[in-house]
């Protein structure tokens, strides 16, 4: 138990460079909230619910983050910083790590599948700040979701999802393949792949600009205006 522990937050120092020692680490609430959570998800399936309430509703007030006793979590979870929902039917895999303001949120009762109304996240999922994935969806392995977006379909294995509602950023899952990204969002070119074509807009508006300036002098000036050629022509 002590070695598994050690495992645990070795983990989290892989992928949170801020602590100086496993000490450290064990004032995170995630942690806390984590095993808290065993506890709770123990009793659940004992059939004790109310004491399995009465533990996750202790854990929410001291970590801020509220797990739902039913939810599956799988080795090394890590939740940095905390104000976290995760819902009683998400299932979780291993090595995953969500950042602050993050709901697995469910769908109506009467939509789900079979009782399945949270996502499931596959293993080395990143969520980042603020995102919202919602239902009985499936999240890829490797997949990283940005901060703020919001995901109602599944998540292909590997890919990187922005935006509301959430869309691929269509980045090659080898050239982002690293083993840990922080905020689960690329920061660098490879994540633009519309900045060509925005280019070519602003390059188009500019000249529609100008041919718009001309017709203003030519209507003012009572002169006929030259043909501009657009960009592209």
């Amino acid at each position: 138990m002590f070695a598994g522990l050690i495992r645990y937050l070795d983990s989290i120092r892989a992928r949170d460079p801020a602590p100086r020692s496993r000490w450290e680490i064990l004032l995170y609430p995630g942690v806390w909230a984590l095993g808290f959570h065993r506890v709770a998800n123990w009793l659940y399936h004992a059939r004790l619910f109310f004491l399995a309430r009465l533990i996750n509703h202790l854990s929410r007030m001291l970590t801020a983050i509220d797990i739902h006793p039913g939810a599956q979590i799988g080795r090394n979870f890590f939740i940095d910083h905390g104000f976290t929902v995760i819902g009683e039917t998400a299932e979780i895999g291993d090595n995953v790590t969500i950042y602050q303001c993050v709901t697995l949120g469910g769908t109506n009762p009467t939509n789900g599948k079979a009782g399945k109304r949270h996502p499931t996240l596959a293993d080395n999922v990143i969520i980042g700040s603020g995102a919202q994935v919602i239902g009985p969806i499936h999240v890829g392995a490797r997949a990283r979701i940005g901060a703020n977006a919001v995901v109602t379909d599944d998540v292909p294995e590997g890919a990187t999802m922005i935006g509301l509602k959430a869309r691929s950023t269509l980045v090659p899952v080898e050239t982002w393949l690293r083993e840990f990204m922080p905020y689960g969002t690329p920061c660098d070119d490879p994540c633009e792949p519309s900045r060509d074509s925005l280019e070519k807009l602003e390059a188009e508006l500019k000249a529609l600009r100008g041919e718009v300036a001309e017709l203003r002098a030519a209507q003012q000036g009572g002169g006929k205006p030259a043909r501009r050629r657009r960009a592209g022509d």
